[in-house]
């Protein structure tokens, strides 16, 4: 049975999720939290330090080490092991039991992330996936990403699944400007989406018109996937994409979109029907539309 995951970002750092259905609520793996307060990916040092931590708590008969559960966390190597897990009263008592500044950060920024307008819509885009409200024969069209945008910013953006009637632009990159914008965007809609290189064209061109005012790019991944899916039969593993190449590479798409091209094509899967994957895929398009 596939398991319902969550890869939240702190700095950089994977704090993996694994939700679980008897208790209806997340836990999270300890050490991930450990390593992402004191920012050490070394897996020995944060084993011996929470070592350190859990014995500490013992002697002081704090709970939190009783409610400490296993469960299974997928590794590196492609393998599932064993690992403590915590939910989230635990992740704050955890936090408040380690001795730094580092700690308050991290749990000033782990209880705001899930009530801002980020996590409530990155919750809204992990049910996307049971919600089937594309019709294959809406997949690729404009109709299609309105749709998607107003299904995870619904509720949060009042512009949520319309079109801007204004002109944007960002990092100083001006998107397409307002008044031409319906225009483009019934060009792009009759784009081909056939071939791996059609596909991505027509995701650089919608990328490039940015035709909402905030949730471009979360949308329109979702929405390249889809496409990907219908036509190929494949989707992206977002996790195989690191951030700052992924930004670089949509950044040099304006004018050359062969970098983009190459990270796409080495990240496509078969395993078009992976809950997993997809939950992954959330995870990593919110993360890289995270402020550094």
């Amino acid at each position: 049975m596939t398991q319902k995951v969550s890869i939240r970002f702190y700095k950089d750092s994977k704090v993996r999720g694994v939700w679980d259905d008897g208790q209806s609520k997340w836990f999270f793996s300890v050490l991930d939290i450990v390593g992402a307060i004191n920012q050490q990916d070394d897996y020995q040092k944060n084993r011996n330090y929470w070592k350190y931590i859990k014995a500490k708590l013992k002697k002081d008969e704090n709970e939190l080490v009783s409610v400490t559960t296993q469960l299974k966390l997928l590794a590196a190597d492609g393998k599932r092991y064993k690992s403590d897990a915590i939910d989230h009263d635990g992740v704050i008592a955890l936090a408040k039991a380690i001795p730094n500044n580092k700690a308050t950060a991290f749990l000033d920024w782990f209880t705001y992330s899930d009530n801002s307008i980020d996590g409530q819509s990155r919750k809204k885009a992990y049910t996307f996936w049971e919600s089937r409200i594309i019709a294959d024969e809406e997949i690729g069209t404009v109709k299609a990403l309105q749709k998607i945008h107003a299904y995870i910013f619904g509720g949060l953006y009042d512009f949520a699944g319309q079109i801007r009637t204004r002109t944007i632009w960002k990092d100083g990159t001006v998107f397409c400007r307002a008044e031409y914008l319906r225009y483009n965007l019934a060009q792009i809609e009759a784009m081909p989406q056939s071939t791996f290189e059609e596909i991505v064209s027509k995701y650089v061109e919608m990328n490039v018109a940015h035709p909402f005012m905030e949730g471009n790019g979360r949308s329109t991944r979702i929405w390249l996937d889809m496409i990907f899916k219908h036509s190929l039969r494949q989707c992206v593993d977002w996790s195989k994409i690191d951030k700052k190449e992924y930004l670089h590479a949509m950044r040099l798409s304006m004018t050359d979109d062969s970098a983009i091209r190459e990270l796409l094509r080495g990240a496509l899967t078969d395993q078009i029907n992976d809950r997993e994957i997809f939950m992954k895929g959330i995870d990593y398009s919110y993360y890289y539309e995270q402020e550094e």
